[in-house]
């Protein structure tokens, strides 16, 4: 039987993971939210890790807030750094391994085609310096890990674009949409099912996992839209679904026209091929993801 620990248990992929691992009669697992497990605190992080000792522990737990975090630099940190650094350290002093999910805000942004897992991180932001920072204490503390990058992730649960369109949709006959960021939307169920996918890979009883095989994927959704383009496809496919009765009119804006505390990327468009050559795991198909819009409302 293999054991996971999963933190973040009440967000976006956290959710997911639950609602998944529940048909994995091989795996048991211990899924918890912040009101259970506070992962700033080092003592708690060792204390629950002790209790269930568990094979793999899953990161779900992050401050995603990304303009907050410019003002909540000490909380952005706690979470994103400090929480991951305690994780991984407990990880490895039970012998666990730890996949932990990160962000394309790593990067500047401002480089053409797409970012691999071997391209230069410069983070323009606290969200994104605080997750890189997450990234290099979990490398450091923690010789068995995944690092899991992704992009403009959604989901039934929680907060996130598509759930924000669909609600100004019903407020408003026209919207102006940054046009001049790109990137891959991300189904928080494909992210789910990609890190269970890796954990069974892990801990295979055949030993068939490569040890060398550890380290940072980037795993987003195809193909590469704008935030204008994926708004579109959103409407059109509430249209198509009944879940809207009007569609809004969608006028192209600039990043300037829509100031922001924090800076955003203009190019989030993420490599895939290394997970899907290491663990068979193609790119979210986010419009598939689409088809069932009336669950987000």
């Amino acid at each position: 039987m293999v054991k996971v620990l999963i933190t973040g248990s009440s967000g976006q992929v956290g959710s997911c993971l639950v609602k998944q691992l529940q048909s994995c009669p091989e795996i048991e697992f211990l899924a918890v939210d912040r009101n259970e497990l506070d992962i700033t605190s080092e003592q708690e992080v060792i204390n629950t890790v002790n209790d269930f000792m568990p094979n793999i522990i899953i990161n779900a737990a992050a401050h995603t807030a990304v303009d907050k975090a410019e003002d909540e630099v000490k909380l952005s940190y706690a979470i994103n750094r400090d929480g991951p650094l305690y994780l991984a350290q407990a990880a490895e002093r039970v012998s666990a391994v730890i996949l932990h999910i990160s962000t394309d805000y790593v990067f500047a942004g401002d480089k053409e085609g797409l970012y691999s897992e071997f391209d230069t991180v410069n983070p323009q932001g606290v969200y994104g310096e605080s997750k890189l920072a997450g990234e290099k204490a979990v490398i450091n503390a923690c010789s068995r890990h995944i690092i899991l990058r992704t992009a403009w992730v959604f989901g039934e649960d929680g907060n996130n674009f598509v759930k924000t369109m669909l609600r100004l949709a019903q407020q408003r006959d026209s919207l102006g949409i940054v046009a001049d960021q790109f990137g891959g939307p991300t189904y928080a169920g494909d992210i789910a099912a990609a890190l269970i996918k890796i954990a069974k890979a892990i801990t295979n009883l055949k030993n068939e996992f490569n040890n060398d095989n550890y380290g940072i994927y980037h795993f987003s959704g195809m193909p590469h839209v704008n935030w204008c383009e994926f708004a579109q496809v959103i409407f059109d496919k509430a249209m198509e679904q009944k879940v809207l009765v009007k569609s809004p009119d969608v006028k192209r804006i600039k990043t300037e026209q829509y100031p922001t505390p924090a800076k955003r990327p203009a190019n989030s468009k993420l490599n895939t091929k290394k997970i899907t050559t290491v663990f068979n795991i193609p790119a979210s198909d986010w419009q598939s993801a689409l088809n069932h819009l009336s669950d987000y409302a």
